[in-house]
């Protein structure tokens, strides 16, 4: 468990950590500079979902921002300050692999929005498995005003929303408000500020109390069948129901469930 509290200036950590009945929240702590990731940053987030996918205690992560908003995207200055290519390229396979990891990670990754989340910071938004955002919370993909189509925050923005919604917020850079985004399917519900902690702790609770492998086969299962033809995703999705059904927490699932009792997890 790593609580560490907000430090001052230069010696404060990138990303804070708090475990909680299963829960690990992490919190991106550039509050200065609206949580741009940073090459730091993205390190240190990248560091922590590592270790979180080792953890058997975790069953669930919360990502948040400190101050007044989740994430402004890439670092602007950061990347003008070394215009060159070798350090875009690795800036962006970072952002990826970062992307990807939230993705693969066998715990569930609720994204807890407030203010802004922009550019790459929406991406992040849009790869998380679940997200719920303050009605005040606003997103855009605004890349193109600025020169930079915003390619691959892209990537999540279109399978997390439909082809249309997707271009228009590529194409016009507009933010658009709390509602819109649940409209679209960018984040799963907009709720009033003061009710935001309660709403995510609330999820983050559901999913803490169900069978950590289960979780961890159905995340994996989904991003995977997603890609595939319609008879391709049945076939694999057959494979994947026969492998849970032989494992320890589906017999005792269903045992409990037909004995009206609680079941008790093992994680096997």
């Amino acid at each position: 468990m790593n609580d560490t509290p907000p430090l001052i200036g230069n010696d404060a950590p990138l990303v804070l950590r708090e475990d909680r009945d299963g829960v690990a929240t992490l919190t991106l702590n550039r509050p200065q500079a609206r949580n741009a990731l940073s090459v730091g940053l993205m390190g240190a987030l990248q560091s922590e979902l590592e270790a979180i996918h080792q953890d058997s205690t975790v069953r669930a992560v919360v990502l948040a921002g400190a101050g007044p908003a989740f994430c402004a995207g890439h670092d602007l200055k950061e990347m003008r300050a070394n215009p060159d290519r070798a350090a875009y390229e690795s800036l962006f396979v970072q952002c990826s692999k970062l992307m990807l990891t939230v993705s693969r990670i066998r715990q569930p990754v609720i994204a807890k929005v407030h203010g802004i989340a922009t550019a790459a910071g929406c991406q992040l938004v849009a790869t998380c498995d679940l997200a719920y955002c303050a009605d005040t919370a606003r997103f855009a993909t605004p890349g193109v005003n600025i020169g930079l189509f915003c390619s691959t925050p892209m990537v999540a923005l279109s399978r997390a929303v439909g082809r249309k919604a997707a271009m228009e917020m590529l194409l016009l850079g507009d933010l658009i408000g709390a509602e819109e985004a649940a409209r679209i399917g960018l984040v799963n519900r907009a709720v009033p500020a003061d009710r935001l902690d309660a709403v995510v702790a609330e999820a983050a609770g559901k999913i803490a109390a169900k069978s950590p492998l289960t979780l961890a086969i159905g995340k994996e299962a989904f991003y995977r069948q997603i890609e595939l033809d319609v008879e391709e995703a049945y076939a694999y999705a057959a494979r994947v129901m026969t492998e849970n059904m032989l494992a320890r927490d589906a017999e005792e699932g269903i045992d409990a469930f037909l004995q009206k009792r609680a079941p008790v997890w093992c994680g096997q």
